[in-house]
């Protein structure tokens, strides 16, 4: 008998019924098995939930968003609180004393090291028609005050980087689920069949939890974050292998037969249709990417306005981040994270000591690159509809830890947004005079999710996914629409 090429051996139609029943023996076992325990083993086995189309076709939101596509500034390691978007007086009048008799009872901290109440190194002043106040830590964000809206009253349940990290950007503090950037394009798909929808720009910080941070957890594959070098080499083999089009054509053709034929063969496997759907998109993406990179079509002025002139190294890589996303927001991509550039000697914004040169030199990376970004949107009409979230994954104490650094506070921290819906010129929300406590407003990590998912057009109570027997969401049970700082 010669097989079918088409088909493996156990798969070829000319089988006798006696060796197909015979091959196929323990696979009847797993269907009644999965009958039995329903829609996980059918999983397991290929099983997914019907969908109409692609997964990344574009689909309908569940109401008119204000927002098409969110730019997501993680600020990886926890700005301090105090030091840039809540100023606290009483850290001066009080600065040096033993904060147990100054704030009273502390929380534990990660070390346990707990010095005196230390005040900001850097001063604060008004902004804008708005009079936000802004420290002399990001000069340039300052100068576009009028387009924030200051949350001051986020909380965490995580006091650790990889949990917490976990938590933003999945609303659990465990390794597996999947990110918000996922749940984004599985709700809504993408628009640019020639990009990914959730894009991660890396300027060369990971962060803690590695790549399963921006993963696609239980969700297909296809809708976990691709990642980006903002500088070198974009992505490994973007290039086209053959110079001859007409013969990369043709391998495109076999490839996507063999591959429409090992689909059939699965059943429909969930990790085979993600990876054929991912190599689809890279081909096409070996064409889109250099033209997405390339910034010699970019006016100087656009250029200087973003800082890719600047004599910081560190602030050319964050401004080329920056541009990028402003370049995916325009071809329709709808979710794009920065992470933070690799700062000399210290990485992240985890200021355990050294405060000042700390978050001196990566608010120096980050600070034009940011107000050149939303700058650009607004003059292009873009702001309206493209969501800027700014965060770490907490604050920081305001006591010092040892003599020049703070610990980690998850207790009142603040994060920022601006444009896609959200109302500008306005803080929410407040920590007590220490700015240790969220004490006005609390907000839950699972409200800032379903928040942003409201902007973008989703009910967080309906963006569900089947799993485990049971319908899963991002803010799991939880979550409220911030209503009052909607536009």
């Amino acid at each position: 008998m010669n097989p079918d090429p088409r088909f493996p051996l156990f798969l070829d139609p000319r089988l006798s019924r006696r060796r197909l029943l015979q091959q196929a023996s323990t696979g009847f076992g797993a269907m009644a098995l999965a009958a039995l325990f329903g829609d996980p083993i059918q999983r397991a086995l290929g099983a997914t939930p019907p969908t109409k189309g692609g997964p990344m076709d574009p689909r309908a939101p569940h109401f008119r968003p204000k927002a098409r596509s969110v730019i997501f500034l993680f600020m990886e390691g926890a700005v301090s609180q105090v030091d840039s978007f809540d100023p606290k007086p009483m850290l001066v009048k009080y600065h040096g004393q033993d904060p147990r008799k100054a704030i009273g009872k502390l929380e534990k901290t990660q070390f346990e090291n707990v010095g005196q109440v230390m005040k900001s190194p850097w001063g604060f002043s008004q902004h804008g028609a708005s009079g936000l106040w802004v420290s002399d830590l990001f000069p340039h964000v300052a100068g576009r005050a009028d387009d924030l809206c200051i949350l001051r009253s986020m909380t965490s349940t995580f006091p650790e980087h990889t949990s917490a990290n976990y938590f933003l950007h999945s609303g659990l503090g465990l390794q597996g689920r999947p990110s918000l950037g996922a749940w984004v394009t599985y709700g809504l798909g993408s628009s640019n069949r020639d990009l990914p929808g959730y894009v991660v720009l890396n300027g060369g910080q990971i962060p803690s939890g590695g790549l399963d941070t921006f993963g696609s957890g239980f969700l297909p594959a296809t809708y976990q974050g691709s990642l980006l070098h903002a500088r070198g080499t974009p992505l490994a083999n973007v290039v086209p292998g053959e110079k001859d089009v007409r013969l990369q054509e043709a391998k495109r053709r076999l490839v996507g037969n063999l591959n429409r034929w090992s689909l059939e063969d699965s059943g429909g496997a969930d990790a085979l249709e993600s990876a054929i759907a991912n190599y689809e998109l890279a081909a096409r993406m070996q064409v889109a990417i250099p033209d997405l990179m390339n910034l010699d079509g970019e006016t100087e002025a656009t250029k200087k306005l973003y800082g890719l002139d600047a004599p910081y190294e560190h602030t050319r890589t964050y401004a080329r981040e920056c541009l990028i996303a402003r370049r995916l927001v325009e071809r329709g991509v709808r979710f794009i994270e920065l992470t933070i550039p690799m700062v000399d000697g210290y990485a992240r914004w985890d200021a355990h000591g050294g405060l000042v040169k700390n978050h001196g030199d990566n608010a120096r990376a980050v600070d034009q690159p940011i107000a050149g970004l939303l700058t650009d949107l607004r003059n292009r009409g873009l702001l309206d509809e493209t969501l800027i979230l700014w965060a770490g994954e907490f604050g920081r104490t305001p006591f010092a830890q040892g003599s020049d650094g703070r610990d980690h506070n998850e207790f009142g921290f603040t994060v920022w947004m601006a444009g896609g819906g959200i109302r500008p010129g306005m803080a929410y929300g407040a920590t007590d005079d220490w700015g240790y406590r969220a004490v006005d407003k609390p907000l839950e990590m699972h409200d800032l999710h379903a928040t942003i998912l409201h902007l973008l057009g989703l009910d967080h109570t309906k963006l569900t996914y089947r799993f485990g027997g049971r319908d899963i969401r991002l803010t799991d049970v939880r979550g409220n629409v911030v209503r009052e700082i909607l536009g």
